[in-house]
């Protein structure tokens, strides 16, 4: 059975405002996400469509509180709760919050793509 742990994460990212370990295992990715600061993260995902990530995840706050807004309303889920988000979302958190994403892989690696090229325009590359 595959599995995925910090220690193990082969990707290891810095997103501006979080810290990202993950891997795929069976066609999901899995994602451990610390947020280093109080941000809106919508900016991160200009350019998907209609700037919002097209990912269903499913997840669990470890620590602190995650928001995800859709265009018609917004859901927030706090340290020891589960959830279910599904596409067509942006995420916004505070700092200090720990949590982790299971996402279908495919998809996932495209928006990654689309944070990495919008990261590396924020910094001039």
């Amino acid at each position: 059975m595959p599995k995925v742990s910090k220690e193990s994460a082969t990707d290891v990212q810095d997103a501006v405002v979080a810290k990202i370990w993950q891997d795929d295992a069976d066609g999901y990715q899995i994602s451990f996400m610390s947020i280093l600061e109080d941000s809106d993260m919508a900016y991160l995902l200009k350019g998907l469509p209609d700037d919002r990530c097209p990912c269903p995840h499913w997840g669990y706050v470890m620590k602190g509180e995650i928001t995800f807004t859709h265009a018609d309303h917004s859901e927030t889920f706090r340290a020891g709760e589960g959830f279910y988000v599904a596409p067509g979302h942006t995420p916004a958190a505070t700092a200090g919050t720990e949590f982790l994403l299971f996402s279908p892989a495919e998809l996932g690696h495209q928006v990654d793509a689309q944070i990495a090229r919008n990261v590396q325009q924020m910094q001039g590359a």
